[in-house]
């Protein structure tokens, strides 16, 4: 082999060897959007030009958890003492949006002082990682946010995601806090904790284990399936703010036909109607 076919053959190993090695850490410019995505395999966050968030007006039946949740990120924004979150429970009723919205109405107030980082269910074993990224910043305070957050029963991250959260020997940073919603209340499957307690030797302590999970959110948020008056009340004003120019007795019939034939009724399936509405209309929301 010549000389040459050394060096090529060299050179394809130093490429693999770069492929292989772990992404080198960037300064971020966090001042060029609102909210971020995290990219776990290449250890950056990615800026997002637009969220997508409904105003906060538009948010009807959920009240209490909206001023509760307000309340803790505009401290949180401000320097003080905030929790964790957990919004749990029925599908469709705003979890995800009421974060977005909250986000959005307290940024404002604090001229952009607060970041949105949305990170993956499937990239929370890099949630350390994220932490590492944040910790050293001194501008900003920001909200990490994972959307939908479960885990099965092989799953193991939920460990990571506890010693991260509150068990670490860093500790969460002071100026980051974590958001999550989720349709169950303590993150897992009730088989699964069923099957634990089945098996361990000593069943309190491996569902205390399981338990432990939710423990680390100091702030629990729970939603529940909207009755049909609710519902309409969500349907009405959609069509108010819109300016549809329907009668209430045409929503009113439609938006429960609606429903039912969906079996549900949620601030998902009024906002689903509105669209159908509005598109019949040839209105633009």
């Amino acid at each position: 082999m010549d000389n040459q076919s050394v060096l090529e053959k060299l050179d394809e190993i130093a490429q693999a060897l770069n492929r292989l090695a772990p992404p080198v850490a960037r300064d971020v410019d966090f001042s060029v959007a609102e909210a971020f995505i995290w990219q776990a395999a290449r250890g950056q966050v990615q800026p997002v030009q637009k969220v997508n968030r409904i105003d906060m007006v538009l948010l009807h039946g959920i009240d209490r958890m909206r001023d509760t949740l307000v309340d803790n990120t505009t401290r949180f924004a401000n320097d003080l003492p905030a929790n964790n979150a957990l919004l749990w429970g029925a599908r469709g009723m705003g979890k995800s949006s009421l974060v977005k919205a909250v986000h959005g109405e307290v940024n404002a107030d604090v001229k952009g002082k607060l970041k949105l980082i949305e990170i993956h269910r499937e990239d929370i074993e890099s949630l350390p990682d994220l932490m590492g990224l944040l910790r050293n910043e001194e501008v900003h305070r920001f909200i990490v946010f994972c959307d939908d957050l479960s885990f099965d029963a092989q799953d193991t991250s939920y460990k990571s995601l506890k010693a991260a959260l509150e068990g670490g020997i860093e500790g969460r940073p002071e100026n980051m806090i974590f958001y999550a919603t989720s349709n169950r209340r303590h993150l897992l499957p009730r088989d699964m904790m069923e099957n634990e307690r089945s098996t361990a030797i000593n069943p309190s302590e491996a569902v205390q284990e399981k338990v432990s999970l939710s423990d680390r959110f100091g702030l629990w948020l729970g939603f529940h399936n909207c009755s049909q008056s609710e519902f309409l009340e969500m349907v009405f004003a959609y069509a108010k703010h819109f300016k549809l120019g329907v009668s209430q007795e045409q929503l009113r019939a439609e938006a429960v036909e609606w429903s039912a034939t969906r079996g549900a009724r949620s601030g998902r399936v009024a906002w689903q109607y509105i669209q159908d509405l509005a598109g019949r209309l040839g209105v633009r929301i």
